[in-house]
């Protein structure tokens, strides 16, 4: 299974990434944690150290390509391999399109799409030089169903469940390369912090009254799919908390 496998996690500061990071290292996994803040990155290498793990932590941000290339780099030097990858790096700073606030959806673009860009392609080289790898990208519901307020965040999710498609196509079968997408409902984050639109500030609200998901939800379907058999290809798991309509 998973034991002494190489796993990356990006935005793993807090979160989905957090819990991802923690989750693999139990399993038996040698995690690299990238994320913007150091600090927090500090604290999750002390908790994966605390039980015995091994972790290696590096100042990532996915929309520099230098960055990604360079964390992947320092993997491979470390470990000689990559064995898992976790596309969870994202922002949903939500808003009305009449409210143009071009730089979110500029920002939104730069992390959900092109991280997942950057650092896929600094990985792949990896798995397909052993023809052995899995690539798990975060997704969301929204890369299902569009909703006011989310056309730009959707898009990017739908960009996100599309590529991943599109991954196993050209490298399950040929490089045994195992792709899943993995599509959360509300999960309790941060990630409703970004919203500034102040048309949404009664969905913020019933958002945090919602029963969601927790980040240890997410990593357990994470941890699923990655330590399923090698024949099995786990390709999307959607994850909804009980209580969500949509």
């Amino acid at each position: 299974m998973i034991k002494g496998k190489v796993a990356i996690v990006t935005g793993a500061s807090s979160g989905i990434g957090y819990a991802t990071a923690m989750a693999l290292s139990k399993a038996g996994a040698k995690v690299a944690a990238g994320a913007r803040r150091t600090d927090k990155l500090e604290s999750l290498r002390n908790d994966i150290e605390k039980t015995g793990g091994e972790i290696l932590i590096q100042k990532l941000d996915v929309t520099k390509k230098t960055d990604c290339d360079s964390f992947v780099d320092a993997v491979a030097k470390k470990w000689s391999t990559v064995d898992i990858l976790v596309n969870n790096a994202g922002l949903m700073p939500l808003s009305f399109f009449k409210s143009f606030k071009v730089d979110e959806w500029d920002q939104m673009i730069d992390v959900n799409i092109k991280g997942v860009l950057y650092c896929t392609a600094a990985a792949i080289p990896h798995m397909l030089s052993k023809k052995s790898g899995h690539i798990v990208n975060i997704s969301s519901v929204a890369g299902r169903i569009v909703f006011p307020a989310g056309s730009v965040y959707c898009a990017t999710k739908h960009a996100v469940t599309a590529l991943s498609e599109g991954l196993r196509q050209e490298f399950s079968q040929r490089a045994n390369i195992r792709v899943t997408c993995i599509e959360p409902g509300v999960v309790l984050t941060e990630l409703t912090n970004t919203i500034t639109d102040k048309g949404l500030e009664k969905f913020v609200e019933a958002t945090k009254q919602m029963e969601a998901l927790h980040a240890e939800d997410i990593a357990n379907a994470i941890l699923f799919a990655v330590n399923s058999p090698a024949h099995m290809n786990v390709n999307e798991i959607l994850v909804r908390p009980t209580s969500q309509e949509r």
